[in-house]
């Protein structure tokens, strides 16, 4: 008899998407060449998008979503994998047209996978997820650009967010001055402080359409937001600043001009997490290892299950998810 499994499955219907918990077995596995018992999965903006179906991310229907997962290879036919193998998956297209992290079995390419550091458990990739494997993508974009802690302050913007508390808490802990910007200011105030945040801004004075120049305020900045927002950073960072750019919680439209660019010589760095090059993974992870501050980051993630993914993809949409979430798919 085949043994079965957990899995939470997105269904389209005729007023939009249906997540439902079911039962499946190996058979509903799609195609790859490494078998993962799946432990953990979190819960990020492009899930919530997938989820709700506010955006089409999911490309075919039925579908197991979750963008990312980490957990222990069961099986492998990829040279690089082996049994026993702790592993994190991040982007490629899983939660989008091929079978995700919220289920307790995953098949996947092994060439999507990274074997984790020794310093960072099953649980601890999914408190990090995409969104913290993002905010390293983004600091390490900086860090290309040139940008150093003595160059000025960093502005986060979504700072009560996954990216922007995993950001936070980097870059306080490698000696930047951070500024943190949020719509939540009052009352998530401490909790920013407490990631290393040295200054707390309400994100009312980014939001809304700007001047293409304003005063040099800060040296760099990772913003999650996009559109009016990214476009004030811009316009308010010094001379041979870099900002690095990975979302679009307020839009996909950049309202800016080229006058940061052409008169300050600002870098803009694009962060993509989906298809990044494989070093540039294994390097982010690494680095992750090695200057995240575990204890803030487990002050960052609360628990879930399979069964509070629904509504928490509709919290993370509103805003109203602090931090990270830790999904146990195995309750």
């Amino acid at each position: 008899m085949t043994e079965s499994f957990r899995a939470l499955r997105a269904f389209k219907t005729e007023s939009g998407v249906e997540a439902r918990l079911v039962s499946l077995t190996d058979a509903d596995l799609m195609d790859g060449d490494v078998t993962v018992r799946v432990d953990y999965s979190t819960v990020n903006f492009k899930d919530g998008l997938a989820i709700t179906g506010r955006s089409p991310i999911i490309r075919t229907f039925p579908l197991t979503p979750g963008i990312d997962f980490a957990g222990v290879v069961e099986s492998s036919a990829h040279a690089g994998f082996a049994p026993g193998d702790r592993v994190v998956l991040n982007g490629w297209g899983v939660g989008e047209s091929h079978h995700g992290g919220y289920a307790q079995r995953a098949r996947v390419k092994g060439d999507w996978l990274v074997k984790l550091p020794d310093a960072i458990s099953t649980a601890r990739a999914m408190a990090i997820g995409t969104a913290g494997y993002t905010a390293m993508l983004c600091v390490i974009g900086l860090e290309r650009s040139g940008l150093t802690p003595d160059a000025g302050s960093v502005i986060v913007t979504g700072a009560a967010g996954g990216v922007g508390s995993v950001a936070i808490a980097l870059l306080a802990g490698l000696g930047y001055h951070v500024i943190a910007s949020t719509g939540r200011a009052a009352a998530e105030g401490a909790y920013l402080t407490s990631l290393g945040a040295a200054e707390v801004i309400d994100r009312a004075s980014l939001s809304a359409p700007g001047k293409p120049l304003g005063a040099e305020r800060w040296a760099g900045a990772v913003d999650s937001v996009g559109s009016h927002t990214l476009a004030n950073v811009l316009a308010q960072t010094r001379y041979g600043g870099a900002v690095a750019a990975c979302g679009l919680a307020q839009g996909m439209d950049l309202p800016a001009s080229v006058a940061p660019f052409i008169l300050r010589g600002i870098t803009l760095a694009g962060i993509d997490s989906v298809r990044c090059p494989m070093p540039r993974r294994v390097q982010a992870w690494a680095r992750l290892a090695t200057d995240l501050d575990f204890a803030k980051l487990d002050a960052m993630t609360r628990p879930a299950t399979l069964a509070d993914v629904p509504a928490l993809a509709q919290d993370i949409l509103a805003g109203q998810v602090r931090g990270r979430v830790l999904v146990d798919v195995n309750q």
